[in-house]
């Protein structure tokens, strides 16, 4: 049973993707209360990404606001993937104008196939730069609608 304080947490926004919880993409591991101690253990998207700290005292008022005394763990093992994007985080991303990863009930993510516009769906896009506005994203152009889009990167 997922507890109402693990609800918060997980409504927590990414400050990268603020239209994105952290819960939607999947970076809550587990989120354990012991008396009025409750430890929260997360998994960064990118191992080395600049957003952890910020996230980690998002998280931190989150708890303090609903009554607990906050221990925040940035775990690696096992690995994020975007494979832990939830199909919510995914919907959101594309409402967003940003492509979101295959999810892994497609089978394995097609990494030479031109990623689908997010705009029109036409997959007639191309890569314009491999970096978007943060590591996680690349940018694209779509040749059906003309949008340019970003794509958040299949890991």
């Amino acid at each position: 049973m997922v507890s109402e304080l693990d609800r918060l947490v997980r409504a927590v926004d990414d400050p990268e993707l603020p239209h994105v919880t952290i819960g939607d993409l999947g970076m809550v591991r587990s989120v354990e209360v012991d008396g009025n101690a409750a430890h929260v253990r997360l998994t960064p998207t990118y191992t080395g990404c600049p957003a952890t700290e910020q996230i980690r005292s998002d998280v931190e008022s989150a708890v303090l606001a609903a009554g607990y005394e906050p221990s925040v763990e940035f775990v690696m093992s096992p690995p994020w993937s975007t494979d832990d994007i939830t199909d919510q985080g995914r919907a959101k991303l594309t409402a967003a104008g940003i492509a979101p990863p295959g999810a892994a009930a497609d089978g394995p993510v097609a990494l030479d196939l031109p990623v689908a516009c997010p705009h029109c769906n036409s997959r007639r896009t191309r890569l314009t730069s491999a970096f978007g506005a943060t590591a996680c994203k690349a940018l694209h152009m779509c040749e059906a609608c003309r949008q340019p889009f970003e794509s958040f990167k299949a890991i």
